[in-house]
């Protein structure tokens, strides 16, 4: 669940991001925020991830007040979420499995768990026989695969990915949407942020457009409804 109200934001060199945001997202949705480039998506991404922390406003993430959260207590925060990157960021030096048990292992996961979680998700998410592969033996598509079962691995209440498809070819793009539909049929929360308007149209979910740091349009339905993006 995240939760912002009147979430203003303005970073040190003076740039106003965010004026007066609000909206929320709750268990279970399937949400695309849109916008064109430098709209606020980027910080609001950072705003919920806790990585900077907003001016004013209420901002929750899962139970968590992000405004008055001490510092300490982020990671508490980030085994909630699964966060997924446009450049994947797996580690070359690690096979598919060990990228993925990689981040159950940094939050002090036993071996067993492990050793029980990391197939079934791999199993989810298309990847089983390719566990012994390295990430340059992979397609991009496979690789964004691996990088959304390692985020899925800690079993989080809620997706956030950063225009995950920006690397892929349509199909694949469309691909990887429809796994992501997939997970969050199962009941996981999904935030994706995107430009693709073709993808957002065809899946018909939530769409919340920014635009000057400002929330322009929140609709149910899906589609753009006459917003053009970049």
């Amino acid at each position: 669940m995240v939760e912002m109200k009147n979430v203003t934001m303005v970073y040190q060199s003076g740039t106003e991001a965010l004026d007066g945001v609000s909206f929320s997202i709750k268990d279970g949705e399937f949400v695309f925020l849109v916008g064109p480039s430098g709209s606020g998506k980027t910080t609001l991404m950072k705003l919920i991830t806790g990585e900077i922390r907003a001016k004013s406003g209420k901002i929750i993430v899962n139970d968590f007040d992000m405004r008055k959260i001490k510092r300490r207590k982020l990671p508490k925060v980030r085994k909630t979420l699964g966060i997924v990157f446009q450049d994947y960021r797996l580690i070359e030096n690690m096979n598919v499995y060990d990228n993925v048990a990689f981040a159950m292992r940094v939050v002090g996961a036993r071996r067993r768990e492990i050793r029980e979680r990391v197939p079934y998700v791999l199993d989810l998410v298309g990847l089983s026989g390719r566990e012994k592969r390295m990430p340059d033996e992979l397609s991009g598509g496979e690789q964004q695969r691996v990088a959304i079962a390692r985020a899925l691995v800690n079993n989080p209440r809620m997706v956030v990915a950063d225009e995950p498809t920006g690397n892929l070819d349509p199909v694949r793009s469309l691909e990887l949407m429809l796994l992501l539909e997939k997970i969050n049929d199962m009941g996981t929360t999904v935030l994706v942020v995107t430009h693709e308007k073709e993808l957002v149209n065809a899946l018909g979910k939530r769409v919340i457009a920014i635009d000057n740091g400002r929330v322009i349009s929140d609709t149910e339905e899906g589609g753009y409804f006459g917003y053009e993006i970049e």
